[in-house]
């Protein structure tokens, strides 16, 4: 069943199909993939139990993100099976080369390889040793995985989010899964930048002032792009080059719904690539 959340992207994304008169690529295979995920849902377990308050306010004081790779209890079958279902969809609507998609088909079906592939990419660990030995590129290899792994991260993530103190954290990596930020957001009461994971959808504070990829706090390397309503902003950092998205909650009416605005501002990651920036939560490798 999917998430209240995901509900209501599927509404929405319903109402702009009626006055559009019908489906873009784009939305209809973000709809496809939020019925996979809610489908994968299902077959993952993290026990809340397992961590106690000690315990989490210990990690994170270390800077350790709460939940490990082997914190999750995966049915490597049912990865299996949404590792599939998303090759499939990135192959209809994602422009992925068939050669690309045999090559990860191949490795779908070694349970060995997939899980040491998941296990890698959460770890941030190279996945070029792998992706050579199948033929495929690492950001092909990279894309399907984090697809394939997001309804589990995301279901981890919320039996743990309240163990997170946020005044106690304050770093440029998710504190329940180390994954990166791909969205900003300042809030409506006092502007305060939050930062969303790319990964687990999970949100957590962060300066206003400081880049959250490379940790520059240089106000002469740091800029950002506005739009004319100043309801979005494109975060700029001279020291690494990476932009990042945001909105500014302050100027606006209804509550955004944060997962879908990353499809509805894809133009800012046009504007940030021509800019000649490169989105910090996804790092290519040679």
């Amino acid at each position: 069943m999917p998430t209240a959340m995901n509900s209501r992207i599927l509404g929405v994304l319903e109402a702009q199909e009626q006055r559009d008169g019908g489906p873009s690529t784009l939305l209809e295979a973000y709809r496809i993939l939020l019925n996979v995920e809610a489908e994968a849902r299902n077959y993952v377990a993290v026990d809340r139990h397992a961590i106690s308050l000690e315990a989490a306010r210990s990690c994170l004081y270390r800077g350790t993100p709460l939940l490990a790779f082997d914190d999750f209890s995966f049915d490597w079958g049912n990865v299996q099976r949404v590792f599939g279902e998303v090759l499939r969809l990135s192959s209809s609507h994602l422009s992925l080369t068939a050669q690309a998609a045999e090559a990860l088909h191949r490795l779908s079906e070694d349970v060995g390889a997939l899980r040491r592939a998941a296990r890698d990419w959460y770890s941030g660990e190279s996945l070029i040793p792998l992706a050579t030995a199948y033929g495929v590129s690492t950001h092909a290899l990279a894309s399907v995985i984090a697809n394939t792994m997001k309804p589990y991260l995301t279901a981890g993530a919320e039996t743990v989010a309240q163990l997170v103190d946020q005044e106690s954290w304050r770093r440029g990596y998710c504190p329940i899964c180390g994954g990166r930020a791909d969205l900003a957001f300042l809030d409506k009461e006092t502007g305060a930048r939050w930062l969303l994971c790319a990964r687990c959808d999970s949100q957590w504070l962060f300066q206003r002032l400081e880049c959250p990829y490379c940790g520059n706090n240089d106000q002469g390397k740091l800029s950002y792009l506005i739009d004319d309503e100043e309801k979005y902003r494109l975060y700029l950092c001279e020291s690494c080059k990476c932009y990042l998205k945001a909105l500014d909650l302050r100027h606006g009416g209804e509550e955004p719904l944060l997962p879908l605005e990353r499809l509805l501002t894809l133009d800012l990651d046009r504007q940030g690539r021509d800019a000649g920036y490169r989105p910090g939560y996804f790092v290519e490798e040679a």
